[in-house]
């Protein structure tokens, strides 16, 4: 039984949206770099799962980005645990295209609405405190339009160019701040939906496991980097997809 040996008080990292997928993937890799992880999700059976199999500094708490009281409970939890690293990897997304208006009305307040009201509130702890690091689970989606899935490509645009001005923001502040973009393609996740099954090759090629995508994005981490493509061959197919012509 192995030891953890420290002379100072570990990082603290927050991710939201880590009861599964990218986000426990990534909690798992913190927690191997020695980072305090604190897991947020609305699924608070499953993080406890999770959280027993981590480090004993691990902390586990329900959080649904679409509750009334989801921010006011977020910067609490700022408050009182700090923040040197925040994941907004919390996401919903439907294929809809009967264009039915529930599905798509849930994935604006989880991917628009929910993303936005923590973003603010991560920026505003690290600009108090004058340092920090911002992460967001955006997509290769947010690339093009999709007829299947317009708002999920719509509400990953959103995150995208948020997240650009929030880098903006940071740079006038002049504050040792980083805003990280992480755009993944296919993640071997219950969020990849595709309308057909994709083929041995295609998987093979294009799909990465959360374990991969995890390494990938602490790597960016690491860097401080302002955007990722997870896995980067998805940089080529991002070059490729800006030069084709829009649908229509």
């Amino acid at each position: 039984m192995s030891v953890r040996m420290t002379t100072q008080s570990p990082r603290t990292a927050i991710i939201v949206g880590a009861s599964s997928g990218i986000g426990e993937a990534l909690a798992r890799q913190l927690d191997r770099e020695d980072w305090r992880v604190v897991l947020l999700a609305r699924r608070l059976d499953r993080l406890e799962t999770i959280r027993q199999s981590l480090g004993p500094q691990t902390v586990a708490r329900r959080l649904d980005v679409t509750d009334a009281d989801a921010t006011a409970m977020f910067e609490s939890l700022l408050n009182e645990l700090g923040g040197d690293l925040v994941v907004l990897s919390s996401a919903t997304g439907h294929l809809n295209p009967q264009l039915n208006a529930e599905p798509d009305l849930d994935t604006i307040d989880v991917n628009v609405r929910g993303f936005m009201t923590l973003a603010q509130a991560a920026m505003r702890h690290f600009l108090s405190r004058g340092q920090g690091h911002l992460v967001g689970i955006t997509s290769v989606a947010a690339l093009a339009g999709n007829r299947d899935g317009a708002v999920y490509a719509a509400s990953k645009a959103f995150q995208s160019v948020y997240l650009d001005g929030l880098r903006d923001l940071v740079k006038r502040s002049r504050k040792p701040i980083a805003v990280t973009e992480v755009q993944p393609g296919f993640v071997d996740t219950a969020m990849m939906k595709t309308d057909r099954p994709l083929s041995p090759l295609v998987r093979r090629l294009l799909v990465a496991s959360p374990e991969v995508a995890a390494r990938q994005i602490m790597r960016a981490i690491r860097a401080r980097r302002k955007h990722a493509y997870i896995t980067r061959r998805y940089g080529l197919i991002a070059f490729i997809i800006r030069r084709l012509p829009r649908p229509g």
